[in-house]
């Protein structure tokens, strides 16, 4: 019974966690796209002003990794529990700093510059959040990994709706004139209420059965990873990459790109909500049904499919069918290459470098959601968006690649020492004990 609760506990902690994480980090996503490129880049044109507002919500990216290495390293040392509480308190207080940061009018360029600071921040906090969100529900699982790990995955489309509906509501309730002036800055200022819910759960979870039960710790995991994991870390980064370039594309890029071509900001917002909150049902649903017939058929296909979604996104968009796009791309084929991703980094390393391997895996693969709108917004100032579902297509191509050369991982153990074998790249599937799947 206390396994079973503590489980409980763990995925409830992990999927709050993550909610609020993911609010913070993407409400930033979704201002940037509809107004941060007003309010910190009005001196700009407005697409060029679009593209240096995106290059800011590429910076939370860049940090991620940093974030990854840096709570993965004690995390793996110190333990899980230690290091999502200190992420959780950064991103609530970044994200508190961002709502208080005076406009461009009002300091000049020091507005831009401490944006980019505080989302360097909330990239070092996400960065460490997610890697020991999964593993506190994974190596507190006895089965059914993959759908328990998920929920930390699904948190992500949770923290989006919960971000878009804080805006939606601030923007009908004070008007587009007072929501560009002040009105945008209250979401941010929830953070503090959100990280105080969030401490309150994640405060009462143990520290995992798995970690308690380690060997001696690797005095330097990233150092093991990079030694002993390279061509494992190499593949587990192809295999994650077209998802998070999938994500951002279709929710930050094409929010600015569906108001360009006519649009409603609210019309795309609302379908935004929808997708997202139907991308739950999606990560969760593919992510159990990966732990039946395994992680890669399902990454497979979702790679497949959002290369072929690809070529009809931007023709759905131009013709008014916001919400058939978003919706079919967010909640019915993303949901596949990404919901089994929580369960197969966190089972690509061993117990010592396990935070430090699954962060930094999944963190240098998440560069794609961050440098994606970046890259597809100075394409579409040269050339249109014609080229981008190719360019799509080719990062789907190479997830397709990876994930066919990496073995299953749904039946590895997440307990004993397997560095061996997994230092060539090559994962074992021992007989079934704890932490396998049922």
């Amino acid at each position: 019974m206390a396994t079973t609760t503590q489980l409980r506990r763990a995925v409830t902690s992990s999927y709050l966690g993550s909610v609020i994480e993911y609010y913070d980090f993407l409400l930033y996503a979704t201002a940037s796209a509809v107004v941060f490129n007003k309010v910190f880049f009005s001196s700009l044109d407005p697409l060029v002003g679009t593209i240096a507002s995106f290059g800011t919500f590429a910076t939370g990216y860049l940090a991620r990794p940093l974030g990854g290495v840096l709570f993965g390293h004690y995390g793996d040392l110190l333990g899980r529990k230690k290091m999502l509480v200190l992420t959780m308190s950064l991103m609530g207080v970044a994200s508190f700093l961002i709502g208080l940061l005076p406009t461009y009018g009002q300091i000049g360029w020091l507005a831009p510059a401490g944006l980019v600071l505080l989302r360097v921040l909330q990239g070092i906090s996400v960065g460490g959040e997610w890697g020991g969100a999964v593993l506190m529900s994974a190596e507190h699982a006895t089965s059914r990994r993959g759908l328990w790990a998920s929920f930390t995955n699904a948190g992500a489309p949770s923290g989006m709706v919960l971000s878009t509906l804080a805006l939606s509501a601030t923007a009908a309730l004070v008007g587009e004139r007072a929501f560009l002036d002040w009105g945008w800055r209250v979401p941010f200022l929830l953070s503090l209420v959100l990280l105080g819910v969030g401490l309150f759960v994640r405060l009462k979870v143990e520290e995992t059965p798995v970690f308690r039960a380690r060997p001696k710790p690797t005095s330097a995991p990233l150092v093991d990873v990079l030694r002993n994991h390279p061509r494992t870390l190499a593949l587990g980064i192809g295999v994650g990459l077209s998802a998070f370039v999938a994500q951002s594309t279709l929710t930050t890029f094409v929010l600015a790109y569906g108001v360009q071509v006519g649009n409603s900001r609210q019309a795309i917002l609302n379908a935004l909500t929808l997708s997202s909150a139907l991308a739950v049902i999606g990560i969760v649903g593919f992510s159990a049904l990966s732990d039946r017939v395994g992680r890669r058929p399902v990454v497979l296909v979702g790679a497949v499919l959002m290369a072929a979604f690809g070529f009809a996104l931007f023709p759905l968009v131009d013709n008014g069918y916001v919400v058939i796009a978003l919706v079919l791309g967010q909640a019915v084929v993303h949901p596949m290459m990404y919901g089994p991703l929580a369960a197969l980094y966190s089972e690509l390393f061993s117990t010592g470098s396990r935070y430090t391997g699954a962060s930094l895996g999944y963190q240098l693969a998440g560069l794609g959601a961050g440098l994606a709108p970046l890259l597809f917004a100075q394409v579409q100032s040269i050339a249109g968006t014609g080229a981008i579902p190719y360019i799509l297509a080719a990062f789907c191509l190479l997830t397709v690649v990876c994930t066919a050369v990496l073995r299953e991982t749904s039946r590895t153990s997440l307990t004993g020492d397997t560095d061996a074998e997994r230092g060539t790249g090559q994962l074992a599937t021992p007989p079934r004990a704890h932490g396998a799947e049922a």
